[in-house]
């Protein structure tokens, strides 16, 4: 699968295998069509098509799901169409595909410089709370993840949703959250996640995973710190961007997905000012082709 979202060159979150196979059923049914992988997918009780991934003829590979629509007697939806496929999509169906924007599900893209060095104005804040950490605890250490600490690294999630499951209005996404991240720990080299566990004063403290989506683009799946320490989360943050770029020069951008409209998950992306808010929303067809 992974060759056809690379020959997309789509940065999103949803294009990768790892997140198929981690968040389960919400991918729904897959196939191939032309030099193309088409998805089948029920979001929030509705029928779509993801946008299709791959290259080639495109229109050729839309036609036959406007068929496949009409021959099930559903409208023709798509998902994942940011501001270029919705510009792709325009030039080939003029005015035929009405857009709406998902602002729950844009993607926070950053510069991997502007996370690892927090240079700058803006991130005067993330420097303090850093500064602060190392200060309370000198001792601290980041390390990867191996099988071996794998155990440490569950043992801690385990922690932390006893301390703070509850606090967000959407139990639900953390009810998700918990089974996927359970087969991130399963699989954790089968899939080829990388991730970094802190620690200091001989516990971890925080621990962070996730995997390359493009050659330009590392996707963080999984971040967990406790949040009454001050500082673990920009110091696992911090290092994490520090690690990605030492091990793969190439890449650009780390996203950090979507905020799913929690309004505390939101201030917390946001606050580190995203280079790039990666637009996703909704096309259906209109007009009879």
């Amino acid at each position: 699968m992974q060759p056809y979202y690379h020959a997309a060159g789509y940065r999103g979150c949803e294009a990768s295998f790892v997140n198929m196979y981690l968040w389960g059923r919400g991918y729904g049914e897959i196939a191939q069509v032309g030099d193309y992988l088409v998805q089948f997918i029920k979001y929030n009780g509705i029928k779509y098509y993801a946008y299709p991934a791959g290259k080639g003829d495109l229109r050729y590979v839309i036609d036959q799901l406007i068929e496949d629509a009409a021959y099930y007697n559903h409208p023709m939806r798509m998902l994942c169409v940011d501001c270029n496929r919705r510009q792709e999509l325009d030039a080939l169906y003029p005015g035929q595909f009405r857009f709406t924007e998902n602002r729950n599900a844009f993607d926070y893209l950053y510069d991997i410089n502007r996370l690892a060095d927090l240079g700058g104005k803006k991130l005067q804040s993330k420097r303090n709370h850093c500064n602060r950490f190392e200060q309370n605890h000198p001792d601290w250490t980041v390390e990867p993840i191996t099988a071996e600490t794998l155990p440490l690294c569950r043992a801690m999630a385990e922690d932390w949703y006893a301390q703070y499951d509850g606090e967000t209005s959407d139990e639900h996404d953390f009810r998700i959250e918990k089974i996927a991240l359970g087969r991130a720990f399963d699989d954790y080299d089968a899939l080829g996640l990388e991730g970094l566990l802190l620690r200091a004063e001989g516990q971890v403290m925080a621990f962070t995973m996730g995997h390359h989506i493009q050659t330009d683009t590392f996707d963080v799946n999984f971040e967990k710190a406790y949040a009454h320490i001050q500082g673990a989360y920009p110091i696992i943050n911090r290092e994490f961007a520090r690690y990605i770029r030492s091990k793969y020069p190439e890449v650009v951008y780390l996203n950090r997905e979507d905020d799913m409209g929690l309004p505390g998950l939101r201030k917390a992306k946001e606050s580190y000012h995203p280079d790039l808010l990666l637009c996703k929303g909704f096309a259906e067809l209109e007009a009879t082709l």
